[in-house]
Formats: C-alpha cells, structure tokens, sequence
C-alpha cells in the first residue's frame, strides 16, 4: 500500500512528534522519497508545495539539493504562487558555488521588466541575496530603472539591490550615482535610509563618488537638524529620540564624507555641537546616537572646543555604570533551569554552559551564585565545562560568611546522590576544608542537620568505595579524609586504615597520594596540622576584581579541586596538595620507604637522581592582533626536568591600552598545570610595562606538550575573546 504524500502542515506537526532522531530521520526519508517521485512526475499543479516541503526540511539541516532546479522552474512559471515558493527556494537552496543560480538570471530580467509590484519584490529580494558578480553586471540597468518607479515598494527594494551589488562590483558605482540626489529628497523613511545607506557604500568605494556627494553635506546637515529639532515621525521615535536609526546612518555618512576635508567639516560643525548638547541619554537610543556624533567629531576636522565637548562627554560614558544589563537574571535564571531539567540530552551541555557564564557575569550575590552553580551540577553535572569545578571552589573560598552554608548544602547533595562527578569533587572538597563547621551545625540559613563524625566518614569513603567514582574523584575524596583528620575531634584510626589500603591501589596516581598520606601520619605527624591547614581566602579587590575572578580559569585538572594558592605558610618543602610541586616529576610508583626518621624532608619518596640540565629552549610568538603581542619563554629546571616553567608576557605597541588581560590556559589530562597570579591586568599603549604570569607544568610521562589558551581583555572600547590551541611548542621543552 502507498503511503500518501503529507501536507506541509502535516508534515510539521509529524517531525515535531517524533520521540527521538531516528523517528524524525525516518519521517523525513519517507516525505523526501514522495517529493523526488513527484519531482520525477513533472506535477506542475503541486510542485510549489513539494518544493514548499523541502525548503522546510532543508531549514532542519537535511540535504535538499535536488530541489535546485525544481526552483528555476518555478520562477518561470506564470502563476504567483509558483514564482513566491520559487524565489524563496532559490535564495535558500542556491548561491555562487552553483552554476544552477546563473539560469535563472533571465526569469529575474523578465519579472523586473513587468511592472508587477509583488514579482519584482521577489525578483529583487533574491538578487540582492544571492546574485553573483556576473548576474549584477548584466541587470544593474533593470534595477537604476526601478530607482526613480513610482512605487516607494519598488524603490526601497531596489535600493537595498543596489548596496549589495555594489559590494559585489564595486564598479557599478556609476551606474548608480546619478539617482541618488533626487532620492535624498523623499520623505519615505525606508528610501531615504536606504539611500543613506546607498551613498555610504559608494563613497567607501569609489574616490570619485566621494568627492561627488561632498556637495550634498548641506543636504545632510539640513535632515538631521530636521530630525533633532521637529523629529521625522512619531512611528519611528525610540524612547523619546527621533529616528536614531537614521541620526546613527545620516551621523556616519558625514564622518566619512568629512574626513579630511576643511569646507566639509566645518559645514557640519554646528550641527554636531547641537546633537551633542540635545540628545536624550537616559535611554540606549540616546546614547548610540551620541557615541556615533563623538566618533564623527574625532574623526573630521572639527573645531577645539568640539573636540572638548566629545572628550567630555567620552569622559561620562567611561563614568556610567550602567553596563546595560537588566535586572531580570533571576527570573530569566529559573526558566533556564527548568528547561535544563527537561530538555534533550544533546542541548544539555550547551544550556548548562549558558547558565554558568551568565551566573559569573551577572550574578546578584555570591550566595545567589554559589546555589545556581550547585543547580546546575546536581542537575546536569555529567554536561559541564571542565573547569565548573574550580570556579565552584574558588568561589566558595572566597565568600567566608557562607562556608558553613556551602558545606552543609553540598554534604546534603552528596548524600542524595554521589553519580555527578563534578558535584561529588566540590562537595569532597569542601567537606575536607570546612568539615568542622559541618559538624558544629551553626548554620542559621538552613534547616538545623545534626552531623556526626561517623557519618561524615562513612559518606567519603562511599564516594572511594563507588564504580562511579573517577579516579580524580577517588582523589579529592582521599585528600578530604586527610584534612579531616585535622578536624574532627575523634580518633584518626579509621582515617588512617583507609589511606593505608589504598597505598596498594593500581591508580599511580592515588597510590602515591596515599603513600604520602600514610608517611605523613608516620613520619611527619608533629607537622601535619599546618600542612593540612585551610586554604588562604581568595583575595578580592572590588567589583570590578570580583567579576574577574569568576572568570573560568580553563586549566587541567589538578591534583587538588581548590586553585592553587600561594606558597603554603607551613613550608615550601612539602606541598602534599601538588604531588611534591617540583620534586616528583620523574615518580611513576612510589619507591620503597625508609622507615627511619631522619633525613630531609624534601626526600620524603627517596626521589632518584635528576638528569643534567637541558640546553635553553627557544621563545615563542603565539598571539598578534593590533599591536597586542603574547610571547612564551621556557625553563626546564635542572633539578627537576619534568617540571616546565613557562613564562607568558603580553606586550601592547598599539596607540590604546589594554585593560583587563586575563590569560587562561588547558593542557592535557596526563600533565598537571598550575596558574600563579599575573603582574597585572593593563598593558599600556605604546610598548609600556608588559604584564607577565608563570605557568607550571609538569609532565612526568614527557607527553607531546600542547596548549590551549583564551585571552580576554579591552582594546579600543571593545572587548576582545581569543581562544586558540598552541601545537607548535619547541620539543625540548617536553622531551
């Protein structure tokens, strides 16, 4: 039995009916074979709405090529119908790659020849979408004829036509100079933008048009002081400014046409100083209108104290805090958490990434953000940015006044489910660093949980004992046992049979976490309270500083969740939270331990001998972009050769100052990296002070070494996101 084929709202309402892709794969296979048998056919009655179907299959990502010159013949059909679902098709389906799009240049010829408004609104819309440099050589006079047609339809369409083929051949400037200055005398708002437009284009490419339309600056000047004074329209006023859409076109035609050019610039000099001083700036509007007469003033010949007047009023932009962000982040942040919690697994990742990023941007208070970020990986832990943890922590550590709500909510997640990863890594971090105030239960802003040492015990070594459990979460929770030994008040015993068991373990990793562990209590224990200290709180110097540090630091993973502080107050001989820092490189399995008490502490795993230092290591150029420079230089110390030390300096030779630079970094899972603090977050213009920041990196297999870094900083009032991988690094700095 044949199955009929579907109507295009049928065919709509079946695709968003179906369960999972494989349903919406077969529903579409099923509908393409109908439309290419009907193709086939030669149906001329229902091609278009064939065609109609496949343009919408084509807009759900699936192939629709075979419906190319299905469109050609459409566009050549008389009926409206045929050629409305043909255009659309054609500026869909075709473009310069095909040679399918240059049939079609005769059907676009006769339906502007044939004065009938709606045909040549579909003939124009596609030309100027789709048309090749050829098609606009051979119609530019079709559309100048269609400048000056009575109907303002026509002409604000073939205006926008004439745009784009003049960014497509620059050349046809002449065909089109000469219409201009009587379509700057109409009163139609989309004509007399369009022709804004129009002029701009060819006086940004043709010298000779430019000094053409400097003779029409009066006639600008005279329509936005029309705008200013009495306004255009009141249905094209945006809160209170007139037309700013066209001031913002009028104010960037007279600052190209006023560049270098005395009479120019000193024709439009009073009627800057009137925008300047007039406009409304309480509203967005207001302000672009604004921004863009500061631009022309700098830009043209314009008088000192014009000048004056746009420092200053630059000088209340950089003034205003209004960063023109909204005060709806909760309400937008709870719809966005309950579509996370419902929608498809393929969309998770990317709205999980959405919420974190607003959060760090935008977030109200840090106990608002700290329960948004714990939303999130209770929800779609699995689907996170790698480095949710560590911002996680970072803000957890540096918002004192909430530890002990911060581990008592995430002890309570714990406890309800230890399969998201990233969750069960922050909650065992932060039971390992506030594990006292879990159990002191002085909470006020939640509900009162009584606590106990045992239970506290029991849930970590859960998190050790699971098949869900990474080996990196093995870790964080082992390092929490540790610490607790250093808080709870009862007998470290059970601690301390649990770090020996998994001195056996087959994770290197975790193996030489444990053996550590396991010397310190033997060894070392008179020490083990100041190793196993809190972290310093994380420094924070004001809003601005606060916005930054939420900023995603995209590092490896560590061998503790928290960031690295900076050198640890009991001693540098022994960080025990980054696997010896530099005095572990070459370790793979923990050697034999010598059992007498004596001997330094540095030589606390009998480390062997290190190689002879290697030769020096080139420096490196990895980023330019408008004067901003960012440079490596590379240092393998002697007596540690696994460890590399890199030193990034960022360098600025432009004319403006870089301000807030932060440079993040990833590498690899098999390497471990730590991020020390930069010198500083401005470059100065003009070769000033670089800034310099340490990169750690050690690398005990010698794995190729590569390197993905996200730069993000200020230039020239704009903000810049740079994220590039470097695979070109010397191969001394890892063999």
């Amino acid at each position: 039995m044949v199955v009929p084929s579907l109507k295009l709202q049928d065919l709509i309402e079946e695709i968003r009916g179906a369960k999972t892709q494989a349903q919406e794969r077969e529903v579409i296979q099923k509908e393409c074979a109908h439309i290419r048998a009907s193709f086939r056919d030669g149906d001329p009655v229902h091609r278009h709405r064939q065609l109609a179907k496949l343009l919408y299959v084509h807009m759900l990502g699936y192939p629709a090529h075979f419906g190319q010159m299905e469109c050609l013949k459409l566009i050549a059909s008389s009926r409206f119908t045929d050629k409305r679902v043909g255009y659309l098709g054609a500026m869909l389906l075709l473009d310069e790659r095909h040679d399918a799009h240059l049939l079609i240049t005769n059907s676009i010829k006769n339906d502007l020849s044939q004065g009938i408004q709606p045909v040549q609104g579909l003939a124009l819309c596609t030309l100027s979408t789709m048309g090749s440099a050829e098609m606009c050589r051979d119609l530019a006079p079709e559309v100048e004829k269609l400048l000056l047609q009575p109907s303002p339809y026509v002409r604000k369409k073939a205006i926008l036509t004439a745009v784009h083929m003049i960014r497509k051949v620059p050349e046809l400037s002449s065909v089109f100079l000469p219409p201009c200055a009587q379509l700057l005398h109409e009163r139609h708002h989309g004509i007399l933008l369009g022709t804004i437009t129009l002029i701009t284009e060819l006086c940004e490419r043709s010298p000779a048009a430019l000094r053409h339309f400097r003779k029409v600056v009066p006639q600008l000047v005279h329509i936005l002081r029309t705008l200013v004074t009495m306004g255009y329209s009141t249905e094209h006023s945006i809160s209170g400014v007139s037309d700013p859409f066209l001031q913002v076109q009028i104010l960037r035609l007279l600052r190209i046409l006023g560049r270098n050019h005395e009479e120019s610039s000193e024709t439009m000099n009073d009627l800057l100083a009137q925008v300047a001083t007039n406009t409304d700036t309480s509203r967005n509007a207001g302000n672009a209108v604004l921004f863009e007469t500061v631009l022309t003033i700098m830009d043209i010949r314009s008088a000192a104290g014009l000048r004056v007047l746009a420092v200053n009023i630059l000088g209340r932009f950089l003034l205003n805090s209004d960063r023109n962000i909204s005060s709806n982040v909760r309400a937008m942040m709870q719809e966005l958490q309950a579509f996370l919690e419902s929608c498809p697994p393929d969309l998770r990742a990317d709205c999980a990434s959405g919420i974190l990023l607003a959060a760090e941007r935008f977030a109200p208070t840090k106990r608002w953000h700290i329960d948004t970020i714990l939303h999130v990986l209770t929800t779609a832990g699995t689907h996170v940015r790698d480095d949710a943890v560590a911002n996680l922590t970072q803000l957890i550590g540096g918002a004192q006044e909430l530890h002990a709500y911060s581990v008592r909510r995430l002890y309570n997640a714990l406890a309800e489910d230890i399969s998201q990863q990233p969750l069960v890594q922050v909650a065992a971090w932060c039971i390992g660093e506030y594990g006292d105030l879990l159990l002191a239960g002085n909470c006020e802003e939640i509900e009162p949980l009584q606590v106990d040492e045992e239970e506290v015990l029991a849930l970590l070594e859960k998190v050790l004992q699971s098949h869900m459990s990474l080996p990196a979460t093995r870790g964080y929770a082992l390092t929490a046992l540790m610490k607790l030994s250093t808080r709870l008040c009862g007998d470290n015993n059970r601690i301390r049979q649990v770090v020996s068991i998994y001195g056996s373990c087959l994770d290197v990793e975790l193996q030489q976490r444990a053996v550590e562990y396991d010397t310190l209590f033997r060894k070392y224990d008179h020490m083990r309270a100041a190793i196993l200290e809190k972290m310093p709180l994380v420094e924070r110097d004001g809003p601005q500083a606060d916005e930054e540090a939420k900023e995603s630091k995209e590092a490896a993973q560590l061998s503790e969740a928290a960031p690295v502080p900076t050198e640890p107050q009991a001693s540098q001989l022994l960080d025990l939270l980054d696997l010896l820092d530099g005095a572990s490189g070459d370790v793979q399995h923990p050697p034999h331990l010598d059992p007498s008490p004596g001997g330094a502490l540095v030589h606390l795993l009998d480390l062997p001998c290190v190689p002879p230092p290697p030769a020096p290591i080139p420096d490196l150029k990895v980023f330019e972009r408008e004067g901003v420079q960012l440079n490596l230089s590379f240092i393998r110390p002697p007596e540690n050769p696994a460890l590399l030390l890199i030193t990034i300096t960022a360098t600025n030779f432009s004319e403006g100052d870089v301000t807030h630079f932060i440079c993040q970094a990833a590498v690899p899972k098999s390497l471990q990296l730590q991020l020390q603090a930069p010198s500083g977050n401005t470059v100065p213009a003009r070769g000033g002070l670089p800034i310099t920041q340490l990169f750690r990196i050690l690398n005990p297999n010698k794995a190729p070494l590569r390197l993905k870094l996200r730069l993000t900083y200020d230039h020239f009032h704009q903000s810049v996101q740079e994220i590039f991988e470097v695979n070109n690094l010397p191969v001394e700095s890892w063999q």
